[in-house]
């Protein structure tokens, strides 16, 4: 592809305390592939940090030092993610790390020209009246919406409407601009954080509510050669007439039952056209195994004997009554993934339901309060009557005699006749 710039696409890195041990991992081996690639430029499209951290926090100093890594090497644009992730502010810290190039942080709508120089050019307003000279690529940012406002706004009843109607004004007015870039041959692309109707989640659910923010219709309208996403933790990708849209999936492997392989994407755009390959991350290996009620120990001991689990996260669950609850060994499962990093034993318990006889304790006589109960759970209460007139009518001594004898008959069948019954 003829005049094209190489950038890397990150999403959904999620650093945390909690996470440090896999997205550390994965980032730094994302880092060090887009280095070792010479990429012109990187993207992280949202959600750098998994929730709000402290300045001091080993998380903290971790993603700071990958940040700082890539900006010695290329200019690096980091946009607003969701904010129960990156609470407002969250990523100003990195415009001042003070690498060889410069970190833009992009936390409202803006354009932003990258230089030829790696310098960054933000637009004043919302979009470019003109293209600043020297520019190389024009980015189209559109940060995570904050739907409680809009809902302030216009009602919650039409929060989602509204959002996605003028998320996709916004983006035919950046296609103003955009087609000016590529007329000139600069490489066009938009950088956002949302969800677009119909895409799938980590686990392959489609999303297909009525309260996404996008649409492939309106951010193939921004005019953008190429489109780079967040929020969705599955790498997927729309194409059309050489434009591409595209999710980086998350850096690493955050929850059991994740499919597909994670990473980041490596990118060539031109102005006509975009391409992209997705760099697989070392993401934690999971292995979920499923049953609809209590584990079968020899299927699992098959499992083991027919999968590698050394190193890998494991996931057994299940389904069981309450009365069966302690029936379970769970140290002996665990002791079967011995060689796995993590075992993770979770039993849905489905309780045992009680139904309530309303009105029974203002009931006098035991009689009428057996009768209301058998009428509520459908029994039959003549029988259940009967053991009651014997409770009153027989000491217990008796009643214990009288089923004894039925057991064990005094007068017990001759050895023959048994023996014949037997035969038969």
């Amino acid at each position: 592809m003829a005049d094209t710039i190489c950038g890397a696409h990150f999403s959904d890195i999620h650093y945390a305390a909690a996470t440090l041990d896999e997205v550390g991992r994965c980032f730094t081996f994302a880092v060090d592939a887009a280095i070792e690639r010479g990429v012109d430029f990187a993207v992280i499209s949202g959600d750098s940090t998994d929730h709000a951290l402290d300045i001091h926090a080993p998380a903290v100093t971790a993603l700071a030092q990958n940040i700082r890594r890539l900006a010695d090497h290329c200019p690096v644009l980091m946009l607003q993610g969701t904010f129960s992730h990156e609470p407002p502010g969250t990523l100003n810290v990195f415009r001042l790390l003070g690498g060889r190039y410069p970190v833009h942080v992009a936390d409202r709508l803006q354009q932003v020209a990258l230089r030829r120089d790696g310098t960054w050019s933000a637009s004043d307003g919302w979009r470019f009246d003109h293209i600043p000279d020297g520019a190389r690529a024009l980015f189209s940012c559109v940060p995570v919406v904050n739907k409680a406002v809009v809902a302030a706004a216009v009602g919650a009843a039409d929060a989602a409407r509204a959002v996605g109607e003028q998320l996709a004004l916004l983006l035919r007015g950046f296609s103003v601009v955009n087609e000016d870039a590529r007329r000139q041959g600069i490489a066009t692309v938009g950088v956002s954080h949302g969800t677009v109707y119909g895409c799938l989640t980590e686990h392959d659910v489609p999303m297909a509510g009525f309260d996404h923010e996008f649409t492939t219709g309106s951010l193939f309208g921004a005019g953008a050669t190429a489109f780079m996403l967040g929020h969705i933790h599955k790498h997927q990708a729309w194409t059309g007439n050489g434009r591409v849209i595209a999710y980086a999936g998350s850096i690493g492997r955050l929850h059991h039952g994740e499919q597909g392989d994670k990473g980041f994407l490596l990118w060539e755009i031109g102005a006509e056209a975009a391409r992209y390959a997705l760099v697989a991350t070392p993401a934690r290996r999971t292995i979920d195994i499923l049953f609809d009620g209590l584990p079968d120990m020899q299927q699992l001991r098959q499992i083991v004997r027919e999968t590698d689990v050394g190193g890998a996260f494991v996931r057994v669950r299940w389904t069981m009554p309450e009365e069966d609850a302690e029936a379970i060994d769970r140290a002996a499962i665990e002791r079967l993934f011995a060689g796995a990093a993590q075992v993770r034993l979770a039993g849905r318990v489905i309780p045992v339901v009680r139904t309530r006889a309303a009105g029974i304790s203002s009931l006098a006589d035991m009689a009428a309060k057996v009768r209301a109960w058998a009428n509520v759970i459908d029994a039959q209460a003549e029988p259940l009557l009967a053991c009651l007139e014997k409770l009153h009518r027989q000491a217990p001594e008796e009643i214990a005699g009288a089923i004894l004898a039925q057991s064990f008959p005094a007068d017990p069948a001759p050895l023959a006749t048994r023996d014949t019954v037997e035969q038969c």
